[in-house]
């Protein structure tokens, strides 16, 4: 594990967790067409290429969890995602400052099974993702657990900071003025993967600060390659369709992480 304790910082993170709801937005057509376009919108959801072949997903139950005093206080999730958080802000800061500009901090929002927000509502089913109506991140952590299982990622605690980091990289193209306004599939893996290159720029920040043991960062890289539009094709409907992508081969992925990783050139990602 990681030591996220060096980072010694914080962002804003609202935790939600104890207030979920019973299921997620409605299945059939008009579901699939409703959450594809939230997904869309939200220019960051890793499971979209699941949630365009697998409708069934969208009628699944959300069971509230049973226990919410486990949510009281600030317990180690919140810990380790404030500090993951407030490191990506400490980076961009200072890369925005160096070109004049200010960065405005995200907050990232935790929950469980579903939520509101200003893209029309936030549900597990759509994985994590950026909201730029609101300049919010949403996540609910129990993605990690369906990366492992279904996708090939190993679910830990480096991969689930490259999946915040990629996600405050919308939030950066956003005020860049990046985010892709076009609805080509193109169009989306170029922001996509512009994202994982800025993700790996602030992982890429931590190498000398002792923050991961030798060999960690592989659990990021394996994170990209599960989230491949290729990979997750080939695991849920046995085929891989390239002109069906969104986000990217696992190739692309990682590559566009690592180029940002290794470099630690903006310019690179642009």
């Amino acid at each position: 594990m990681a030591d996220w304790d060096k980072l010694g910082t914080s962002g804003d993170v609202e935790d939600r967790r104890a207030m979920s709801r019973g299921k997620v937005l409605g299945g059939g057509i008009g579901g699939v067409v409703l959450l594809m376009g939230i997904t869309y919108l939200m220019g960051g959801n890793p499971l979209d290429v699941l949630l365009q072949t697998d409708p069934s997903v969208f009628t699944q139950s959300v069971t509230p969890a049973e226990d919410v005093t486990q949510f009281e206080g600030k317990d180690s999730y919140e810990t380790f995602a404030s500090a993951v958080l407030g490191s990506n802000n400490d980076y961009w800061q200072k890369v925005f400052a160096a070109e004049g500009e200010s960065y405005t901090a995200p907050k990232l929002v935790l929950f469980r099974g579903q939520t509101d927000s200003a893209c029309g509502g936030a549900a597990s089913a759509v994985g994590p993702h950026y909201c730029p109506n609101d300049g919010n991140i949403y996540l609910d952590e129990t993605f990690f657990e369906e990366l492992t299982a279904r996708f090939g990622g190993s679910g830990g605690d480096v991969a689930q900071s490259y999946v915040i980091g990629h996600e405050v990289g919308h939030h950066v193209q956003q005020l860049l003025g990046l985010l892709e306004s076009e609805t080509t599939n193109k169009a989306s893996i170029n922001t996509e993967l512009q994202a994982d290159c800025f993700a790996g720029l602030w992982e890429g920040s931590l190498k000398d600060r002792g923050v991961f043991t030798p060999g960690e960062i592989k659990e990021a890289i394996d994170a990209a390659a599960a989230v491949g539009d290729d990979n997750i094709q080939n695991r849920t409907q046995g085929q891989v369709q390239p002109e069906t992508w969104t986000h990217g081969s696992s190739k692309e992925r990682v590559a566009a992480f690592t180029k940002g990783y290794e470099t630690g050139d903006l310019a690179q990602c642009l």
